[in-house]
C-alpha cells in the first residue's frame, strides 16, 4: 500500500507511523517529495487497519496498491520517475540518447565513435565489455580493459558510461567503471543478480527478457526496487515470435502500455529490437511518437567489419541524421533532450 503524507506531519508522527508499520512486518520504502513524503509498505495488508492509518493526523490518503509489483507500479510516484547521471537526464519529459558499439574492440574506436556520439547530440555512451554470445567461440570482449577504455572515452567527452553486467563474480568491477549497470535480456530473472544490483547505489537499466510479458518484466523491476535501489530504468528491445524477418519483434505497444502502470522511465533499444540497420530509424522515431524517455542505439565507426552486430549498427553519419530525426519529434511532444 501507499500511504501518502503532507506537511503537517511532525517527525514524531512520522517516526511513530514507520515504526508501527515495521513492527507490524512491513517494508518501509520512503519517497521524499517537494512538498510530501510517501511511504510504499510492502506487506500483509491484514494486519493494519485503513482507517485507522487515514486518522492519523498528516497522513493524506492510503492507497491500496492491487498489482504484484508494489513499488513499480504507477500510484507510488504517479508524476513518474527521473534517473539521472551527469547531463543525462531519462524521464519526466527529458529524453535520453545512449549510443556506442555493440561491443568495446579498441582504443581507437572508442575514442573515435565516443567523440562522434558526442558532437552529435548523445547523452550517454554504451559499450559491452563482457558479451553474452549465442555461441562460445564468438568474440566474448575485452573485460576489464574494455571497462578502462570506456572509462577514458567518458573522461574525454563527459558522457555517462552503460555497461552489461553478466556475472556476480564481474558485478565489483563493473560498478568500478560504469555509471548506469545494464541488466541484459537473458539475465532479466536471474533474481541474485536482480538483488544484487538493488543493493547498489549506481542505476540499473533492465532489458525485456526474450519471451517475458509486462508483467514478468515489472516483476523482474521489483526485485531491483525491493532491495532499496529506485532507480530503475525498463528497456524494450524487441520479443521472440514467430518472425524471422527481423532479430526480434519490436513491441512499441509495451511502451504507453508500461508507462500507464509504472512510474519508472522507458527506453527503446531498436538495434536489438530488429536487427537490421534499415530499420534502426524509422522505429527509433516510432519510438520517440510512442512516448519512450529514451534510445539504446548501436553505433560502430565502421559497422561491416564491428566485431558484433555490425548489420545493426549505425555509423556516425547515420546516427547524425537520427539525431536530427529525434528532435524533430521532441518539439511535437514537448521534451527536452537531456
Amino acid at each position: 500500500m501507499i500511504i501518502v503524507t503532507n506537511q503537517n506531519m511532525t517527525e514524531t508522527q512520522w517516526e511513530n507511523l514507520c515504526r508501527n508499520l515495521e513492527e507490524r512486518g512491513f517494508q518501509i520504502h520512503v519517497i521524499q517529495g517537494v512538498e510530501k513524503r510517501v511511504i510504499g509498505a510492502v506487506g500483509d495488508k491484514r494486519r493494519v487497519d485503513f482507517r485507522y492509518l487515514e486518522s492519523i493526523p498528516g497522513v493524506e490518503k492510503v492507497i491500496p496498491i492491487l498489482s504484484p509489483y508494489k513499488l513499480a507500479a504507477r500510484d507510488v510516484r504517479p508524476e513518474g520517475s527521473v534517473v539521472q547521471v551527469g547531463d543525462l537526464k531519462i524521464g519526466g519529459g527529458h529524453f535520453g540518447v545512449i549510443a556506442g558499439p555493440c561491443a568495446v574492440e579498441s582504443e581507437a574506436q572508442m575514442m573515435e565513435v565516443a567523440e562522434g556520439l558526442k558532437a552529435a547530440g548523445a547523452n550517454g555512451l554504451r559499450g559491452g565489455a563482457f558479451k553474452p554470445r549465442t555461441s562460445p567461440y564468438s568474440f566474448q570482449g575485452l573485460e576489464e580493459t574494455g571497462l578502462k577504455l570506456l572509462a577514458q572515452a567518458r573522461e574525454k567527452t563527459g558522457l555517462p558510461v552503460i555497461t552489461e553486467l553478466m556475472n556476480l563474480t564481474e558485478l565489483d568491477l563493473v560498478v568500478e567503471y560504469a555509471d548506469i549497470i545494464q541488466i541484459g535480456a537473458r539475465n532479466m530473472q536471474n533474481f541474485g543478480l536482480l538483488r544484487a544490483v538493488g543493493r547498489q547505489p549506481k542505476p540499473v537499466l533492465l532489458k525485456r527478457g526474450l519471451s517475458a510479458t509486462v508483467e514478468e518484466w515489472l516483476m523482474a523491476a521489483e526485485y531491483i526496487l525491493a532491495e532499496g535501489n529506485e532507480k530503475v530504468i525498463l528497456c524494450e528491445r524487441g520479443i521472440r515470435t514467430f518472425e524471422t524477418a527481423t532479430r526480434n519483434t519490436l513491441d512499441l505497444s509495451a511502451v504507453p502500455l508500461v508507462k500507464s502502470l509504472s512510474h519508472l522511465p522507458v527506453v527503446v533499444d531498436p538495434s536489438h529490437g530488429t536487427g537490421k540497420r534499415k530499420l534502426v530509424i524509422p522505429m527509433a522515431k516510432a519510438a520517440v511518437a510512442a512516448g519512450a524517455d529514451g534510445l539504446l542505439i548501436e553505433v560502430h565507426t565502421d559497422p561491416a567489419n564491428a566485431w558484433s552486430d555490425g548489420e545493426q549498427s549505425l555509423d556516425l553519419n547515420e546516427f547524425g541524421e537520427l539525431m536530427k530525426e529525434v528532435r524533430k519529434i521532441l518539439a511535437v511532444e514537448g521534451k527536452q533532450l537531456g
